[in-house]
């Protein structure tokens, strides 16, 4: 007789069930009413499960973290097969579920005018409207007799409040992960693993709440899923932030590359260097007595080197033939000659420009171009002749010399008076 895995409800429970005729089989995703510990309701199939397996969710437990403590209770639980579901029941049961949004905004109308220190954040209809299930979460335990009479009173039929932690609040609403994909736990994860601080260090991960923490307020659960790989990684070394005391200074562990299974580690003099993890005892052995560590039985073509600026691969060398290297030369000669030059090309040094814009070199020939074309109009008109234009030259090239020799003696004249104001000072003792 097989079994079905099925999930019901929003905060998405599992559950086993089987089927009394052998001959009937459902498949993957059908919608099916069974009946659970909380009454009749729909679910979902998820496909057939093995015992093996059965074992394995029976053993699970799921952890919800509340404020006044953490509560334990079965991952799984048995299930009833009632009937599949009609397209008229399954309408039936879509108009339903869009009431669940107005009893919510109902329930938290009342909820203010009870006061307590709780948050609705959800409500469930099940079939039929028998039950009326409402989801909050709070720090603490609440005495909620008078607003489950209230709620009772304002929606006709019977009334359970389920308190639930943070993460499971998460999973319930749902919503987009920092990844930009939905929550695990909105649509696959249904077991909370804990998570601690510890593997947010040993993944490499910087200590910034707002990137390790999911919607929850929590660290997020995929801190756990490459966890065990680093812990692999991490067995036979120090801790992140350990110190080697060297003659030369210390190396501190900065931690490990998982694509390349070494352990990064900070030079005395700044940079970093990447040492193979199971060459690290060697490399802390040599590093200790002083001595210039090498990686041993490295590939010919990537060779490591230390130093200041960390760790640097070489590339391989190429060998060339004859025939290779005569095409190579043959194919620079030609971009040099389709550049206008016989030759190899050359980098032409490119003159800064200041920046005022244009030089001062380009402003005097444009200034004296524009001389050079009024003269030569002059000229073509009558009204001069050459001797002319070279008196004009001559004098504006007189009256720059006159101009930069009057600033020099200015400078001049300025630097003897500092220094007899200095001289003076110094013979009245100042």
């Amino acid at each position: 007789m097989p079994k079905y895995l099925a999930v019901l409800g929003k905060p998405r429970y599992l559950g086993i069930f089987s089927l009394d005729d052998p001959t009937f089989s459902l498949l993957k995703g059908d919608r099916v009413m069974v009946s659970s510990p909380r009454g009749e309701e729909t679910a979902v199939v998820l496909g057939t499960i093995s015992e093996e397996k059965e074992e394995e969710l029976r053993s699970m437990r799921s952890n919800q973290d509340m404020g006044d403590g953490v509560r334990s209770e079965p991952l799984i639980m048995d299930l009833e097969f009632v009937s599949t579901l009609r397209e008229e029941e399954l309408e039936e049961i879509d108009r339903l579920s869009m009431e669940n949004d107005g009893a919510l905004k109902s329930a938290r109308v009342i909820l203010e005018a009870h006061q307590l220190p709780m948050k609705i954040i959800d409500a469930e209809y099940l079939p039929n409207k028998k039950k009326l299930f409402f989801y909050f979460t709070s720090e603490q335990r609440v005495d909620f007799r008078a607003l489950v009479k209230d709620l009772a009173k304002e929606f006709r039929t019977r009334i359970e409040l389920r308190q639930v932690g943070v993460r499971d609040e998460a999973k319930i609403i749902r919503g987009l992960a920092p990844c930009g994909r939905p929550c695990c736990c909105s649509y696959w994860l249904h077991q909370f693993a804990p998570i601690c601080i510890k593997m947010v260090k040993e993944q490499n991960l910087a200590l910034n709440p707002t990137k390790i923490s999911g919607l929850c307020g929590r660290l997020m659960c995929c801190m756990s899923y490459e966890h065990k790989t680093y812990r692999e990684l991490w067995e036979d070394l120090p801790n992140p932030g350990s110190k080697i005391k060297t003659p030369a200074g210390n190396y501190v562990v900065l931690g490990v590359d998982l694509g390349s299974s070494s352990v990064r580690c900070s030079l005395p003099g700044g940079g970093e260097i990447l040492v193979p993890v199971r060459f690290f005892e060697q490399f802390k052995d040599a590093v200790t007595r002083g001595e210039v560590w090498e990686a041993p039985d490295l590939p010919e073509e990537a060779s490591i080197e230390t130093g200041t600026s960390g760790v640097l691969f070489a590339e391989p060398e190429v060998e060339l033939s004859v025939d290779d290297a005569e095409q190579m030369n043959a194919a620079g000669e030609l971009m040099g000659r389709s550049d206008g030059a016989e030759g190899p090309s050359k980098k032409r040094r490119r003159r800064r420009k200041p920046k005022g814009g244009r030089d001062k070199s380009s402003q005097e020939g444009d200034a004296s171009a524009g001389v050079a074309d009024a003269d030569l109009s002059r000229l073509s008109s009558g009204e001069g002749d050459l001797s002319d234009v070279e008196t004009m030259g001559r004098s504006k090239t007189g009256s720059k010399r006159r101009k930069w020799k009057d600033r020099r003696n200015k400078n001049r004249s300025e630097r003897d008076k500092e220094g007899n104001s200095v001289d003076r000072l110094s013979q009245e003792g100042i």
